[in-house]
């Protein structure tokens, strides 16, 4: 028998037999399990069970109209009302509603709302022109203006922007359009010189002194003093303090570094306040010595390995470790 003719009639025989399993309402067989189709529903297109048409929702093992009202059409959404408006109309309280598209407007994307042209803005359910002043343009995005180059924003007009000597347009500045020059800071409408003391150098900086001093040196109001470092200190760029600090062991002490004295059973920590030195573990600080801890029967050292606490489940009560 020719090949062709042999697996048609395989072809045929499946559809028959597809047909036999399904009835009026749909039966499907999926890995020994039958389950029936309602009507308005078909089998899932991947796992087992089957899906109601677009339109329909399941409801109580049947698949239910979905009421859609006039000016809708069905999603298809197995969440939500199932339905969604028409272009050019919204839904309110269950129903799709018209609504008027005042002139030089237009629809947006999801067709339930309405935007102004470029040139226009909102202004009481309408559009009205956006009116520009002499010297300005409409923004990047067509609901504002922006005054030209040279110009700045003055309530509702664009006045001219006054550079003074030494100072350079800068249409980001708060100062009205304008910024000084490198060297020079402005001073109500004017851009004065910085006076540079002896061993300082420009910042270029807008605010402040804008100058800094060498290293080596120190700012006071208008000058750069020398930075007198003290034996076992050290320079520091810094723009409080005194401009130096001590090496590890010792501390200042008015203009000098004084050693750190450290008692026995002690280190050093590096600290810029409190002694300067903490015990080691197993001994607690007495009138600047250390001492060992004294612990009670029935405690231990805690944590900090200075001090001590009791064990489980005695507690303390003054010096001792009781139960309770």
């Amino acid at each position: 028998m020719n090949v062709v003719k042999l697996w048609s009639r395989c072809l045929a025989g499946h559809v028959l037999l597809f047909s036999l399993m399904v009835g009026t309402h749909g039966t499907v067989f999926a890995q020994g399990v039958s389950f029936v189709i309602p009507e308005n529903a078909a089998a899932k297109n991947y796992g087992t069970g089957w899906e109601c048409h677009t339109g329909f929702r399941a409801r109580g093992g049947v698949c239910v109209a979905i009421k859609i009202p006039a000016n809708a059409f069905p999603t298809g959404e197995t969440y939500g009302p199932g339905w969604d408006c028409v272009r050019g109309f919204r839904a309110s309280k269950g129903e799709c509603g018209a609504f008027t598209l005042p002139a030089n407007a237009y629809l947006t994307d999801a067709g339930d709302r309405w935007k102004c042209e470029r040139g226009y803005k909102v202004s009481g359910g309408a559009c009205a022109v956006i009116k520009v002043p002499e010297h300005g343009h409409l923004n990047s995005s067509g609901d504002g203006w922006k005054c030209d180059v040279r110009y700045r924003a003055d309530n509702n007009d664009c006045v001219a922007v006054k550079i003074p000597e030494n100072g350079y347009l800068d249409a980001s500045s708060y100062r009205g359009g304008w910024e000084c020059n490198r060297g020079y800071q402005a001073v109500k409408q004017a851009c004065v010189a910085i006076k540079v003391p002896q061993h300082g150098y420009l910042t270029g900086s807008n605010s402040g002194k804008g100058w800094e001093c060498e290293r080596g040196y120190k700012a006071t109001i208008d000058r750069c003093a020398v930075v007198v470092v003290p034996q076992h200190g050290y320079f520091v760029d810094a723009s409080y303090g005194d401009g130096w600090k001590c090496t590890r062991g010792f501390r200042p002490s008015g203009n000098i570094c004084k050693a750190v004295k450290v008692p026995a059973n002690a280190y050093l920590v590096d600290s810029s306040y409190g002694s300067g030195w903490a015990c080691k573990r197993g001994y607690e600080a007495k009138a600047q010595t250390c001492v060992p801890v004294e612990i009670p029967e029935n405690g231990h050292l805690d944590y900090s390995g200075n001090e001590w606490t009791c064990n489980k489940p005695y507690y303390k009560q003054r010096n001792r470790c009781v139960l309770s």
